[in-house]
């Protein structure tokens, strides 16, 4: 029983530690309150506050960011209760108002587990699911640099889709410095503060795209809506906006997402060439999330790929993922023509600004 205790004692630690590197990692994003929020809960949260703060506290496997992303969803319950009305007293002490203390934040969380228990013990089923709408604006700087390269349409083909916003980049606008490209009479505009080059001035056509995910959320479903913009941390209004203008695009231009496992499927997509196309594999910080085999089986069938594509139907592999340097995450390239990773920029893990390097 004593070695029972402790796992438990053991496992508790490793959730508040959780908390704690997610505070950080909010604090360095750009979200103060949700890095407070998630301070509070690692010194606060307690079994005493319902069945869904035992289920947090007692976390069965790997608790982190990493991991199950056990505070990105407990701060993800909240704001959707929040978002949907359903916790007025949390409403109350959320952005914008917030010129609350420690207490009366911590008191309207209590009461909404409280009030609410069943409903976040529920959310807690799912992964943190996110759409991060303005890291298009590397994908589109990536195209550019390979429309200048191939001067071809492209096929995309999207890992980690979640509701496959991204995949309807090419009717974005992107404002790069002083320059504009993309679909300028688009409801949304992705602006990201430049640093370095700016990226080669180009024409990017789409002639085919599709995703998958594990999970795939439908872009035109409320509920659904609802789950992407509770993951979005609250203090972050420009971040809702952008996710709500890419929404209005997706009900009119659905993005075609299939649920599929990452490996199946992108062997499948590459099995046959597409002459007269670029096909491009992308992805935004997904690969963390794969199993080792997984994520070198997948490998594998794009360095195949890459290996056997014929000039007249080249294929690109081009990535955002973190890569334990500082600062942001690496937009990285591979294609049949120049098959060694090439790194092109520095980005934001949201997108905010991007340092180019790839001219």
């Amino acid at each position: 029983m004593a070695e029972l205790t402790q796992a438990a004692q053991d496992g508790e630690a490793a959730v508040r530690a959780a908390f704690r590197q997610q505070a950080e990692a909010c604090a360095g994003l750009g979200s103060p309150f949700t890095a407070r929020l998630c301070r509070l809960t690692a010194e606060r949260l307690a079994p005493g506050h319902g069945r869904a703060a035992r289920r947090v506290l007692a976390w069965p496997d790997d608790p982190s960011p990493r991991g199950a992303a056990v505070p990105l969803r407990l701060t993800g319950a909240l704001h959707a209760l929040v978002l949907s009305g359903r916790a007025p007293e949390l409403v109350a002490v959320y952005p914008p108002d917030v010129p609350h203390g420690d207490e009366a934040l911590w008191g309207a969380v209590t009461a909404a587990l409280a009030a609410h228990d069943g409903f976040v013990f529920d959310w807690l089923d799912r992964p943190p699911q996110t759409n991060e709408v303005q890291r298009a604006s590397g994908l589109m700087a990536g195209l550019l640099h390979l429309a200048d390269s191939f001067g071809l349409p492209f096929v995309l083909s999207e890992v980690g889709s979640s509701a496959g916003l991204n995949l309807n980049l090419d009717r974005f606008a992107y404002r790069f410095g002083a320059r504009t490209v993309g679909a300028a009479d688009s409801r949304l505009t992705l602006a990201p503060e430049m640093r370095g080059d700016l990226p080669p001035d180009a024409e990017v056509r789409v002639a085919g795209r599709q995703g998958c995910d594990l999970n795939p959320l439908d872009a035109t479903d409320p509920e659904q809506a609802l789950r992407l913009k509770a993951f979005i941390w609250p203090d972050q209004p420009d971040r809702l906006d952008r996710l709500s203008r890419a929404l209005e695009i997706a009900a009119e231009y659905p993005p075609p997402v299939v649920r599929a496992n990452a490996v199946d499927w992108i062997a499948a997509r590459l099995a046959t060439p597409k002459p007269g196309r670029c096909h491009v594999i992308f992805h935004t910080i997904v690969l963390q999330y794969f199993p080792p085999m997984a994520k070198a089986a997948f490998a594998v069938a794009i360095e195949r790929a890459l290996a056997a594509a014929a000039p007249e139907a080249p294929v690109a592999w081009l990535q955002m993922e973190g890569d334990g340097r500082h600062p942001g995450a690496a937009l990285t390239l591979r294609s049949s023509a120049a098959p060694e990773p090439r790194e092109l920029a520095r980005i934001d893990f949201h997108g905010r600004w991007l340092d180019w390097r790839g001219a």
